[in-house]
């Protein structure tokens, strides 16, 4: 789970203990951090004014430990994304040795951050939200490590240079208003593995289903284990860029049906991807069916 910003009702609110939105630290625009903007050396700051630096930019949804002093130590998760990252971070070898990363959705920069410090080479996180990103860039360079971060869109991510080793797309895909049109883009920059993460309601069940079914045949729409999405007219959760919320059917099959091999399922919520049969006659699957001819 990641929180949105963007521009939605709860933009200009931060989480507390119980989930709910409320004012407690406005995010002042004059202390966004920009892309290549150096900040002196926050690894020397003393501790009150790194405390100053972390509540000037807003709210975190990430709690990260910059010397000694976290950035979300109330989060209504708990140890976020820690608790999460407990669970994953063995999915990942634990000497990256130069490997390309590219985190879709950034937020903070948690794992861009985690990543590096496993050796990583190229490593850049991308988000809409200029607050997560300006608290990525001074994380990052709290740390002294050396990370890119820019604004982009997850619909636009096939049009970054390149492509990567290690692509993660952790937290976003529920939020996203298009969300199948998106996994089919951010497979285009998956040379090695995409970790997958999204949030599961309804059914966890694994079972096999049939290739085809009757026109006439209801049942599969009654059974509670089918693959489906929940639509999220309004809110879930007091927040209003929950889109679509998948059961675990839904998440495996869209995964296999973009052409991804799922290889390891290190938590309930995440899966560990390799590319398999995302181009056809080499041409990506996305391509063949905005043509019409997939």
């Amino acid at each position: 789970m990641r929180k949105r910003a963007g521009q939605s009702a709860l933009s200009k609110g931060s989480w507390v203990q119980d989930g709910s939105p409320q004012s407690v630290i406005e995010f002042q625009p004059n202390t966004l951090v920009a892309e290549g903007q150096q900040l002196g050396n926050p690894a020397s700051y003393a501790a009150s004014t790194l405390e100053a630096r972390i509540a000037a930019l807003g709210s975190w949804f990430h709690n990260i430990q910059l010397h000694g002093i976290w950035t979300a130590p109330n989060h209504f998760l708990g140890d976020f994304p820690n608790v999460k990252w407990k669970h994953i971070c063995h999915a990942f070898p634990a000497d990256l040795a130069g490997a390309s990363v590219l985190d879709i959705g950034c937020n903070g920069g948690f794992y861009c951050i985690e990543l590096k410090k496993r050796g990583a080479g190229r490593v850049l996180g991308v988000d809409v939200d200029d607050r997560y990103l300006s608290q990525a860039r001074f994380a990052a360079q709290t740390l002294n490590l050396d990370i890119q971060f820019e604004k982009r869109s997850v619909y636009d991510v096939d049009q970054i240079e390149g492509q990567f080793d290690y692509v993660l797309f952790l937290g976003v895909f529920y939020h996203l208003r298009y969300p199948l049109f998106a996994l089919d883009r951010i497979i285009k920059k998956v040379r090695g593995k995409l970790f997958f993460q999204s949030m599961i309601r309804g059914s966890e069940a694994e079972k096999q289903w049939p290739d085809d079914y009757d026109f006439w045949d209801m049942h599969p729409f009654a059974d509670p284990d089918f693959p489906c999405m929940y639509f999220i007219e309004k809110n879930y959760a007091n927040d209003p860029t929950n889109w679509w919320i998948p059961n675990r059917g839904a998440v495996e099959g869209m995964l296999r049906s973009s052409g991804l091999e799922i290889v390891a399922h290190p938590e309930s919520e995440t899966y560990v991807c390799e590319p398999r049969r995302v181009q056809r006659d080499g041409r990506y699957l996305l391509d063949l069916e905005l043509e019409g001819t997939l």
